[in-house]
This record gives C-alpha cells, structure tokens and sequence, in this order.
C-alpha cells in the first residue's frame, strides 16, 4: 500500500509555530514514527508552501497511490486549484487539520476541498495523521 503525505503552507514550521495550537513536535520526527508504526506502508512526504506545487504532487502521485492524506493548510479555505486537482485525480484524498479548525476564527470554518475529499479529521494534533492511515488501511480495495 502507497499512501502520501501532503503538506501545505507553513507546516514546515511545525514544532516552532503556534505550539500552543500545533504541539512542539516537527512534522519530520513525526513521520519516521508513523513509518515505525506501519512498516507495511510506502509512505511519500511532501510539503511546499506553493499552491501550484501542491497541485502538481496531488497529479503526481493521484494516479498510482492508495490514498493521500492532505493538510492543506490555509489553502482549504481559498483554493480552488487544489479542489480541482483533487477532483481530477483517481486516488481517494482524505483531508486532515491538526488543530480543530470549527473552533476557531470563522474564516477557517469553510473548507472548498471537503466536498471533493473522502472525509476529514479535525483538532486531533498530529494523531489526525494515524487516524487516517488507519482509514485506509480498513478501506483497501
């Protein structure tokens, strides 16, 4: 199983910013723990703060893998670009928010993906990320 790994817009800075709202661990650590966990899995990272890159992974990788776990950051809630992308490709994207993003300012509580994503984990921290793991591993073809 091929599952990927998007970030979005400053999530590079996870561990340094906000850490009151997006914990004090770096994305990185993180993600050698989650190939720890599931050893079974090829897993791919990307982050980029690019709204054009991300679309250009999203094609990349939106034929040929299992399932994408996708945190795009603030472009949920302005880009149209990645809904599109996500939209075109045949891989199924689940959409993933470190912090509860219902909680807070009331620009955040929209997001453009949702309706072209699988479903969604809010305000789990980092755990958002296992917890979709693990919703692919029950929903293989």
């Amino acid at each position: 199983m091929q599952i990927a790994i998007i970030n979005g817009p400053n999530l590079n800075l996870l561990g340094k910013r906000e850490t009151g709202i997006y914990g004090s661990e770096s994305f990185e650590n993180y993600f050698k723990q989650l190939e720890a966990q599931f050893p079974d899995i090829q897993f791919s990272y990307y982050q980029n703060n690019v709204e054009g890159e991300l679309v250009n992974y999203l094609h990349e990788v939106g034929f040929s893998y299992d399932g994408i776990l996708l945190n795009a950051g603030a472009y949920t809630h302005t880009s149209v670009a990645i809904r599109d992308a996500i939209a075109g490709i045949k891989t199924p994207v689940l959409e993933i928010h470190i912090s509860n993003v219902y909680a807070r300012e009331e620009f955040r509580h929209t997001s453009l993906i949702a309706p072209k994503c699988v479903g969604g984990i809010y305000g789990l921290g980092l755990k958002g990320y296992h917890l979709g793991v693990e919703y692919f591993l029950l929903n293989k073809a």
